[in-house]
């Protein structure tokens, strides 16, 4: 479905999901065709999004950056772990 002009879907939905195209359409007035674009753009969003590296998404997700530590602890984390262990004993 790469051309520009409309393509016609033929889909079969599980009964739920008709039930739910049903309820966003009388909830919000739109046609069967407008509720399944709504849809369609809104699952595109999602994924598209979601093309980022595991770094930026935990960035994005403010888990780096939330502790506290040395600077260097990416080159010296064995030896803090050792002092750490040994604190234990």
């Amino acid at each position: 479905m790469t051309s520009a002009k409309p393509a016609r879907i033929n889909a079969r939905l599980t009964a739920e999901a008709a039930r739910k195209v049903a309820y966003l359409e009388r909830r919000t007035g739109q046609s069967t065709t407008e509720v399944i674009l709504a849809s369609i753009a809104q699952y595109y969003e999602a994924v598209t999004n979601d093309e980022s590296t595991p770094a930026s998404k935990l960035a994005n997700a403010g888990f780096v950056g939330c502790a506290e530590g040395p600077r260097d602890l990416s080159n010296s984390y064995k030896g803090e772990f050792t002092r750490s262990l040994d604190r234990k004993s």
